[in-house]
């Protein structure tokens, strides 16, 4: 057993809708935890095919923040989800701590965690000590998740509180900190 004390977890991405799913009877319902549960494990893995086996073929996220992104179509998403990992963003923790469930969405809101790479951030104009580096960014977000008719993620729209970037610098993150996502946890 380990003694580390992990600054970015996976598994609290999925734990409080497996909380959820335990004690839900309603079957749209359960089909839209299930539905999360599966998305953010397939994120955390990574693993491109089982992920977007859960996007609806209409799938349109909208990041909102100083900024609003917007990703249309699968494609547009499943390319979303190709760079992130091939940047090496991929290490993120959203500790759900709230979560509303009905029968067209579902909202989950928690401080989130995300390693990034210090080349990523050098280049967006970032200056970090450690190009090869990771540096942690940390918000609260809450996304809300809208499915279509066969319970498949059509939208996955954040908003994010505060300035996650603000000293983003002095946050490294060593690879250790981040626990490894095994098929055990799966």
């Amino acid at each position: 057993m380990s003694n580390v004390e992990y600054l970015i977890d996976q598994r609290k991405n999925w734990a409080m809708a497996e909380h959820r799913l335990a004690t839900e009877t309603d079957p749209r319902r359960r089909k839209l935890l299930g539905t999360i549960i599966e998305h953010a494990k397939a994120e955390a893995l990574p693993d491109y095919e089982r992920l977007m086996a859960t996007v609806s073929p209409r799938a349109h996220y909208r990041f909102f923040g100083d900024e609003v992104t917007d990703v249309a179509g699968k494609h547009g998403v499943g390319a979303f989800y190709a760079d992130l990992v091939a940047s090496g963003r991929n290490n993120v923790e959203h500790a759900v701590d709230r979560m509303v469930v009905d029968q067209d969405a579902v909202t989950t809101e928690g401080p989130m965690r995300m390693a990034y790479p210090g080349a990523f951030l050098a280049d967006a104009g970032i200056e970090v000590p450690d190009l090869d580096g990771l540096y942690m960014f940390q918000t609260r977000m809450m996304i809300v998740w809208g499915f279509d008719e066969d319970g498949l993620v059509q939208c996955e729209d954040s908003y994010t509180a505060g300035d996650g970037w603000a000293g983003i610098a002095s946050r490294p993150v060593e690879p250790a900190q981040i626990r490894p996502v095994t098929l055990a946890d799966l």
